[in-house]
């Protein structure tokens, strides 16, 4: 795929596809401009998983061979640079939760190098340097947390059910309680996920959202579209972008993706186009040593 072929949602461009490697990567520009931290979302590309897995996938649990995801992960490792290896890694344990877990060095390698001694976990925080933060995707957003006066960081997986409890904000008041982190000096980035023309939902989750957000908050910042048959268009981004002001962010240092994983299934895993026979996308963010 090329950036021709590839569809990007909305007028302004805030992502660049990159490749080192051979190894298609997304970045944030506006976050490589911070300078402490490096940080990429993976694409399908660049791997060396076969079938469904094709060819980056990144993760142990949907049947893929393990020998293989490790190279997919070394891979990931050279292409963030810095001399980082499998034991490097800090990976969430994913249950649509809205827990943060506190990443600390003797954390380091739970994912691909030690076994997770943590379960229901969508969200890591650190500041230890070199210590690089994983969350796992196939349509559901990152949320890319930096605070460059703390030199602190925050990675989470935030699907509807996180995203209606909030996981960003709480990252950010995690931040704030274990780093000093203010959150008008965070930058925030919004991965490739599922964008709001894509993503068709039920009544019942619509609810979900309403005892979060009052109707008005609902409608003007373009959440929930009534959609034929009882049915609801959810956008995401918007819902995630509402809370992370919420918490204290400035406006101008909220970036949002303009890449839909569903809309570019060559390129990117998407659940809603592969169903469970597919690999996994990762976010991964770390500080510099």
């Amino acid at each position: 795929m090329t950036d021709k072929t590839l569809i990007r949602y909305g007028k302004k461009v805030t992502t660049q596809i990159r490749e080192k490697n051979g190894v298609k990567y997304i970045v944030f520009p506006e976050i490589e401009k911070l300078g402490f931290v490096d940080h990429l979302f993976s694409t399908r590309i660049g791997g060396v998983s076969t079938g469904d897995y094709a060819t980056m996938n990144l993760s142990y649990t949907r049947g893929d061979d393990k020998e293989c995801v490790d190279e997919n992960y070394r891979r990931i490792a050279q292409v963030l640079g810095h001399g980082k290896a499998l034991d490097d890694f800090v990976c969430t344990f994913q249950t649509h939760t809205t827990n943060i877990r506190v990443v600390t060095e003797s954390d380091r390698g739970k994912g691909p190098a030690r076994v997770r001694d943590y379960t229901d976990i969508d969200g890591l925080i650190t500041n230890v340097p070199g210590i690089i933060l994983g969350t796992f995707h196939a349509d559901c957003p990152p949320v890319y947390i930096v605070d460059p006066v703390k030199r602190a960081i925050g990675l989470v997986h935030s699907g509807w059910k996180g995203t209606q409890g909030e996981i960003g904000k709480k990252a950010i008041e995690k931040m704030s309680a274990t780093y000093g982190t203010k959150p008008e000096d965070c930058v925030c980035a919004i991965g490739p996920s599922i964008c709001g023309e894509c993503y068709e939902i039920g009544e019942d989750v619509a609810l979900e959202f309403a005892k979060a957000y009052t109707e008005k908050e609902l409608e003007n910042n373009k959440i929930l579209v009534p959609y034929p048959n009882n049915k609801y268009r959810l956008y995401l981004w918007n819902a995630i972008k509402l809370s992370l002001l919420r918490a204290g962010v400035s406006e101008q240092n909220i970036i949002v993706t303009d890449i839909c994983t569903k809309c570019n299934p060559e390129l990117l895993f998407s659940h809603r186009v592969h169903g469970e026979k597919r690999g996994n996308l990762m976010a991964f963010l770390t500080i510099n040593e």
